[in-house]
């Protein structure tokens, strides 16, 4: 499956995040922050979020006030056992969980795979409900959030694909069904800005999406409101999208 070149500020943030923990791993017991910026040519400034990050994210442990080492969750994730699958989800559960509760949004991960749109993990409450799926998520690509962000990961070819198997039938007053509408409009996003629906899937729901593509498996993160905090949405969006490389480096480790 070709994908579309344009790289994304998360996978930015991941190949720089990716640097640091390299350079943490070689120093067996502990490194400076003088020495990672050195070894992986860094900004100060850059260097310090990126391990504030880490650190949340339990890659990395600040063993005294400018050591590093590395941490619990990169020994987990790192280690190639049978053990790294459930590892995995669950690290991307409490991520997950965490941004559910800091958006006030259900938060969902999904996957593009053999083809189709699947929800592989999501995060809901009492007051953060999920998206009543009305209609098949793997049928609406052309309208949701997720699909649309999947979409404009894929090639000319793999849409013309999908699209040969899941019409664009209309959801709502709003959907696009003109399928050269569509491709414009996918072909025209920005890959650093969330894809967004506006109740284009659902009446009284809007979402948005961004991209998460580790090597050559198309994902995103996605998030939804009801329609009544849709006032919200624009700068949940931009949390989202912030929040989106630590995610990543969990499926890139």
């Amino acid at each position: 499956m070709a994908l579309k070149p344009e790289p994304t500020a998360p996978f930015h943030s991941v190949q720089y995040a990716l640097r640091v923990l390299e350079t943490v791993a070689k120093h067996v017991g502990g490194v400076t922050d003088a020495q990672i910026a050195r070894e992986t040519g860094l900004p100060a400034g850059h260097l310090a979020h990126l391990l504030r990050m880490l650190r949340r994210e339990r890659y990395v442990e600040q063993v005294t006030d400018s050591t590093y080492a590395v941490g619990e969750a990169l020994l987990l994730l790192g280690s190639g056992g049978g053990d790294r699958r459930g590892a995995l989800e669950g690290k991307l559960q409490q991520s997950l969980d965490a941004l559910r509760d800091s958006l006030g949004a259900a938060v969902y991960i999904s996957r593009y795979i053999d083809g189709e749109v699947k929800i592989t993990q999501y995060a809901d409450g009492p007051g953060t409900p999920k998206v009543n799926e009305w209609v098949d998520f793997r049928s609406a690509a052309h309208a949701s959030a997720v699909g649309k962000c999947l979409l404009t990961q894929l090639d000319y070819d793999d849409r013309r694909d999908h699209l040969s198997r899941h019409k664009t039938a209309r959801l709502t007053s709003r959907t696009i069904t003109n399928e050269k509408v569509l491709f414009s409009k996918l072909d025209s996003q920005p890959a650093t800005v969330p894809v967004l629906d506006l109740q284009e899937y659902a009446v009284g729901t809007v979402c948005a999406a961004v991209p998460i593509t580790a090597g050559h498996a198309v994902g995103c993160l996605a998030l939804s409101l009801p329609l009544e905090h849709a006032h919200r949405l624009r700068q949940a969006a931009d949390t989202l999208n912030r929040s989106a490389a630590p995610l990543l480096l969990s499926l890139t480790l």
